[in-house]
């Protein structure tokens, strides 16, 4: 039996990866026309069905070579296809064509970021971007993550080591899940969630909070909020941070990217006043995921991420200038995520980067005024970023929610759904630059009519 061809080798990728390609492209374009939407038709009974029908035997005993054709379609098939402008429902953005192109090259070559030895450019490829990312968030370094969940952990992990195990956490109602759970993997005292009944974090009741409350302190504020794309009043409650001499963290998963554009970087002001700064590149930065980040301010919290195992990082390596990067991470096998995003980076540059910010922005506001004008439709309040709330007049919560889920099992669109004022929500998240006015009509459409009968 001959061997498998490898991705690459001594003589660069072979000939073997381009028919591959080739595959894959082509499994990818029938399975999408298949799908004929943005979600395959049938609910999870029938994706599963199809995803069963496609796999069979999961490990046979003799291998099929339509193994990846197959898959790869099937795969099309029963996505949520976040390039498809009626797949709107999430933080799940449509990655860029040159980025997944840089993606695969990553893949091929699958640097390991544990040791410089396994990755020698990319190491230091890693630590140029990451630097040049945290001086846009007016920060000093940063950590490449999985994205804002780890990011946040890895905030609240570097405030321990700084401030002792006693730090309590204090964030809004509107921040993000990951960080009252962080707090509890971390072992750290119950944190105080302050009510947000306008969707933000008031800087009246923070300021009592923190008047009140002893010992060290970590507030967390949000630049750009899960269910409504809010963002807090970052220069408050940094000026009150720094006057109840509180630690600072701002989780800017979403909103960060609003840095690259001029029309939009003053809803970040007071960014730079954080110690550590949430940003993820797979949102409102058009990256395949993983992309996320972690920005500090003072490079000597990262000491706390310091681990030292002979065969990665031995002594006398590193005092010969092998650069340590268990450092870097409390990952070990670490993938180079940052080539897709340095490849995003130069190819686009500020101006390019601040158009696509600059178009779902826009977007958002259009179909912001396209609910105002409706009829048949409530809106939420005007948008902050690219979420867009609102629902059938004078619908009912359980009508709303049934409306969502005959659209998804339909495969006519994707919305998601956020409880706010007491009532359910439709939501949209418009992060694809490439909608049309048209097809946020359609999606209208859509939500105040629903599906038609097959």
């Amino acid at each position: 039996m001959s061997l498998p061809p490898l991705a690459s080798g001594p003589q660069g990728p072979t000939g073997d990866l381009r028919p591959l390609l080739d595959t894959v492209l082509d499994a990818l374009r029938t399975g999408t026309r298949a799908r004929g939407g943005p979600l395959p038709a049938g609910g999870p009974t029938a994706v599963a069905a199809r995803i069963d029908h496609a796999l069979g035997d999961v490990l046979p005993a003799e291998g099929d070579p339509h193994a990846l054709r197959d898959l790869v379609h099937a795969l099309a098939e029963g996505a949520a296809d976040p390039a498809h402008p009626l797949c709107a429902a999430h933080l799940h953005c449509p990655p860029l064509a040159v980025a997944t192109a840089a993606d695969l090259a990553a893949s091929a070559l699958n640097p390991s970021l544990d040791s410089w030895d396994q990755a020698p450019a990319a190491s230091a490829l890693e630590a140029r971007v990451t630097r040049a990312l945290a001086r846009e968030a007016g920060l000093t370094d940063a950590l490449v993550t999985t994205g804002g969940t780890e990011s946040n952990q890895l905030a609240l992990l570097l405030a321990r080591e700084r401030h002792g195990p006693r730090l309590r956490l204090v964030h809004g109602a509107n921040a993000h899940h990951s960080l009252p759970r962080a707090a509890w993997l971390l072992g750290l005292p119950d944190p105080l969630a302050l009510p947000t009944p306008t969707g933000t974090l008031d800087p009246t009741a923070l300021h009592h909070a923190l008047t009140d409350l002893t010992g060290p302190v970590l507030v967390a504020a949000t630049a750009g909020t899960t269910d409504a794309g809010l963002i807090d009043p970052l220069p408050d409650i940094a000026g009150l941070a720094g006057t109840h001499r509180a630690r600072l963290h701002i989780d800017a998963a979403y909103g960060g990217p609003l840095l690259f554009s001029d029309r939009h970087r003053h809803r970040l002001t007071g960014l730079d006043t954080a110690h550590t700064v949430t940003l993820d590149l797979h949102k409102l930065g058009w990256q395949p995921a993983a992309a996320g980040l972690l920005a500090v301010r003072d490079p000597t919290d990262l000491t706390a991420l310091h681990h030292a195992t002979d065969y990665l990082n031995a002594d006398d390596d590193t005092h010969a200038g092998l650069p340590d990067l268990l450092a870097r991470s409390p990952r070990t096998t670490r993938r180079p995520d940052i080539l897709k995003i340095a490849v995003t980076l130069k190819t686009l540059g500020r101006t390019g980067l601040a158009a696509l910010v600059d178009q779902v922005c826009a977007h958002a506001q259009t179909l912001a005024d396209l609910i105002h004008d409706h009829p048949a439709l409530d809106l939420y309040d005007r948008p902050t970023l690219t979420t867009v709330l609102f629902r059938p007049t004078g619908a009912t919560d359980d009508t709303v929610a049934a409306l969502r889920r005959r659209l998804l099992t339909a495969g006519h669109a994707v919305l998601g759904r956020a409880h706010l004022d007491g009532r359910l929500w439709l939501k949209t998240t418009l992060l694809n630059p490439h909608t049309h006015p048209r097809d946020l009509t359609t999606l209208l459409t859509l939500a105040s009519e629903g599906p038609t009968p097959a």
